[in-house]
């Protein structure tokens, strides 16, 4: 046998079978907007976390963030592929074909993923704050986000739960860890109040939407908790003021696109 008579098929998955929610559903405008900024936040988070794949300080953490990432990507194909139903484009033209200004990530999500325990502590914000979203959400008058949200919450439950481990296990480990731990906090902490403001598109997804500021409480009970056990304060002092919801975006964004979409663009059309 020559390599002339060696042929390899692979059968097509049908990816179409891992999204959640009513594949013929139609978005109105303000719910595919509102679908945009729940994916988009996935998305932006999924990428930044790939980078730690053979970078993390253990072999099982390449996994753990890995998997987390591989969760997130699930739900910003699920809500991407929703919004797009409301003006005929895919999930890879969202993902791919939008510049900067059209994306709709909040600045927590687009924050450099420092060290270690810079990612962990952003991990824990997000996780914390996705883990309220979406337990609201599964109570949503839209199936479909309602069902995009039961899926996802099984998953960002276990997101929270290894975000609060490792800050426990960072914040009381050696000095440089504990060290390490209060600087991430303090570093992420300016972005949070972003996820939590109100907008008037949200007056207009009554019933649909999750009001950001009622998800506060929640999340400020189980991050003092966290911190709390962790002989950590809560950081207080300068508030970003965001903008990512209106498109303005922090200023690692377009390098992260750029990386994230160059294969797409240079290929344009490409199978594989």
């Amino acid at each position: 046998m020559n390599d002339h008579d060696v042929h390899v098929t692979v059968d097509e998955l049908a990816l179409s079978a891992e999204l959640s929610g009513d594949e013929t559903a139609t978005a109105t405008p303000d719910v595919a907007e509102y679908a945009l900024w729940l994916g988009d936040d996935a998305l932006i988070l999924s990428q930044q976390l790939g980078w730690w794949i053979a970078r993390a300080p253990e072999l099982e953490e390449d996994v753990a963030l890995g998997n987390i990432a591989l969760d997130l990507l699930g739900h910003a194909r699920s809500l991407l592929r929703y919004a797009g139903t409301a003006d005929g484009r895919t999930e890879d033209d969202l993902a791919y074909w939008r510049d900067e200004p059209e994306f709709r990530s909040a600045w927590i999500v687009e924050q450099p993923n420092g060290d270690f325990a810079q990612t962990i502590a952003r991990q824990l914000v997000v996780s914390t704050y996705m883990f309220e979203l979406y337990s609201a959400l599964c109570g949503s008058s839209d199936p479909t986000l309602a069902a995009v949200a039961e899926k996802s919450l099984k998953e960002v439950d276990y997101h929270r739960d290894h975000a609060v481990q490792w800050t426990l296990r960072l914040a009381g480990g050696t000095d440089e860890s504990r060290e390490r731990m209060i600087r991430a906090v303090a570093a992420v902490w300016p972005y949070v109040d972003e996820l939590f403001c109100d907008d008037p598109l949200i007056d207009r997804l009554e019933g649909i939407a999750a009001r950001p500021s009622t998800l506060r409480a929640a999340f400020d009970a189980v991050i003092a908790a966290v911190l709390d056990e962790a002989e950590l304060d809560v950081p207080t002092g300068f508030v970003s003021s965001g903008g990512g919801r209106r498109g303005i975006h922090f200023s690692t964004l377009g390098f992260l696109l750029a990386e994230m979409q160059v294969l797409a663009r240079q290929h344009r059309g490409a199978t594989w």
